[in-house]
């Protein structure tokens, strides 16, 4: 009956010791899930950080505030996160959405350059976009 009840209080722990630390996997982004369509995350992201950006051709008009900022953040999490699971023919658009938004997503780059960014963002974006349609 010891036996019994020492392996029973050691089950626990051992379970424990066998699981996968969710805090060393690859997570950028919050809510959702690993299995979701990656398309959809990403795209679902541009489109969300877009709602805050000039329309195409006037970057240089862009206002780069905290929140045009933090979308454009939370793009990068995202494509870090499920980019490299968007069809292989997309991998190039998505090299360059995280090099840009790596420049994007933060408030002491130079205004000149936002704009560059913003505008070669903007391509590799739209490449991403309808890639996956």
């Amino acid at each position: 009956m010891k036996r019994l009840a020492t392996i029973a209080l050691m089950l626990p722990v051992l379970l424990v010791g066998c699981q996968d630390d969710a805090s060393s996997a690859e997570k950028y982004s919050t809510g959702g899930d690993a299995t979701d369509s990656p398309c959809a995350r990403v795209v679902s992201s541009i489109g969300y950080a877009g709602l805050m950006l000039k329309p195409k051709g006037q970057e240089d008009r862009q206002y780069f505030e905290d929140a045009v900022i933090g979308r454009l953040a939370e793009v990068r999490g995202i494509t870090l996160q499920f980019g490299g699971r968007l069809p292989q023919s997309l991998q190039g658009a998505v090299e360059t959405v995280k090099t840009t938004t790596a420049g994007l997503s933060r408030n002491d780059v130079p205004r000149a350059r936002q704009v560059t960014l913003l505008k070669q963002y903007r391509v590799a974006a739209d490449a991403i976009v309808a890639g996956c349609e």
